[in-house]
């Protein structure tokens, strides 16, 4: 789910070294568009979830670097990296459980339960299946093989904007911690 075709599957094989020896974590590439003008999207993050403007940028140098190098796309393209956002794709295993609690839109690659598409809250994962309580079925938790998913993104409503804001608010008294940290050491 990373990358959606073997192109993109290919340049997520030869970007995930380079993302990781930066410090980085690859949720999900594309490469999209014609012949003619194509952009490469990367969405990534640290391993603690976090993505500044700071990242993406050394980010996007390092992958710079070696698309250079390996020069692995035809043509003009143009490279973007951002972070996966609050309302993510789930492209890992680990984002399954991770987002356990929250409301999610599911598709599948073949029909389940009578259909591909499913809405409803994350309940985690279990021996490597991706667990569900199906939006308006009460007590009914599914379990899909997490190889049978093709899409899957957060629902961006009012508890994953409460979550977001709150990461936010830690994210800057962590910071405001760290430079009066610095400033007390400055005057020592």
């Amino acid at each position: 789910m990373r990358g959606k075709t073997q192109e993109d599957i290919g340049l997520v094989e030869l970007l995930d070294p380079v993302a990781e020896s930066v410090g980085y974590e690859i949720v999900r590439l594309r490469l999209m568009g014609g012949a003619e003008q194509r952009r490469l999207q990367i969405m990534a993050e640290r391993p603690d979830g976090d993505m500044n403007v700071e990242d993406c940028a050394r980010l996007s140098r390092a992958i710079s670097e070696i698309m250079d190098a390996a020069d692995p796309i035809a043509g003009e393209y143009t490279l973007e990296v951002s972070s996966p956002g609050v309302d993510r794709p789930l492209t890992r295993l680990k984002d399954f459980d991770t987002y356990a609690g929250l409301e999610v839109r599911i598709e599948l690659d073949r029909v389940a339960e009578g259909r591909k598409r499913f809405k409803g809250e994350l309940a985690g994962v279990e021996d490597g299946q991706v667990g569900l309580n199906i939006e308006g079925e009460d007590d009914t938790t599914v379990y899909f093989p997490f190889d049978w998913i093709v899409d899957a993104k957060l629902v961006l409503n009012d508890e994953l904007m409460k979550r977001g804001a709150a990461q936010r608010a830690a994210r800057i008294e962590d910071d405001t911690d760290i430079d009066t940290d610095l400033s007390e050491s400055e005057e020592d």
